[in-house]
C-alpha cells in the first residue's frame, strides 16, 4: 500500500538553528513518537526503534534513515525502512525544505511512503489518519524543541 502527504510548518528560528535540530539525534529521539533509541550512524544516517499502534495493530520498527541530497541549511532527502515483525514493514522517504519566512523559518515536507504485512491491511483512512497524527505529533513537538 503506497501513500503520499505532504504539509508545512512555521518555526520560530533562524534556519541554521532549525538545520542543526534537525541532525541532532537527541531532538529528534524526543520528538518522534514512540522512539525508543535513534543513534547517529557513520554514514549520514541513524539506526531507530520505535513502538507504534496503528487501530489494532502494535508493533516495534527496528530500521535505518538515511540522509541525502544535504543542501544545508536549505533542507535534504531523508529515506527509510523499518521491520515490524509480524505487524510488517514500513519503507519510505521525504524531502525537507528550509526557507526564511516571516522572521522565521518556514519548514515543508512531502512524504512517500509504502507499508506491507497486516499494516496495509488495515485499509488506506486508518493509515493515513495515523500517519498525519504521528507527523503531526512530531512537528508539535519539533517545534517546541526549537523554540527551546
Amino acid at each position: 500500500m503506497a501513500m503520499t502527504m505532504n504539509g508545512e510548518v512555521q518555526l520560530a528560528a533562524s534556519r541554521e538553528a532549525v538545520w542543526a535540530k534537525l541532525n541532532d539525534p537527541e531532538v529528534l529521539k524526543v520528538c518522534i513518537p514512540g522512539c525508543e533509541e535513534l543513534e547517529k550512524t557513520e554514514d549520514n544516517g541513524f539506526r531507530a526503534t520505535a513502538k507504534m499502534k496503528v487501530g489494532p495493530v502494535s508493533a516495534r520498527f527496528k530500521g535505518k534513515v538515511n540522509l541525502s541530497d544535504l543542501d544545508p541549511p536549505n533542507g535534504y532527502k531523508i529515506s527509510g525502512e523499518g521491520e515490524g515483525g509480524v505487524a510488517g514493514f514500513a519503507k519510505g522517504g521525504a524531502t525537507v525544505a528550509l526557507a526564511e519566512k516571516d522572521g522565521g523559518t518556514l519548514l515543508s515536507y512531502t512524504v512517500e511512503a509504502q507499508i506491507g504485512g497486516k499494516l496495509a491491511q488495515l485499509g488506506q483512512r486508518l493509515i493515513n489518519g495515523a500517519a498525519k497524527k504521528l507527523a503531526d505529533e512530531f512537528f508539535a513537538n519539533f517545534a517546541k524543541a526549537v523554540q527551546g
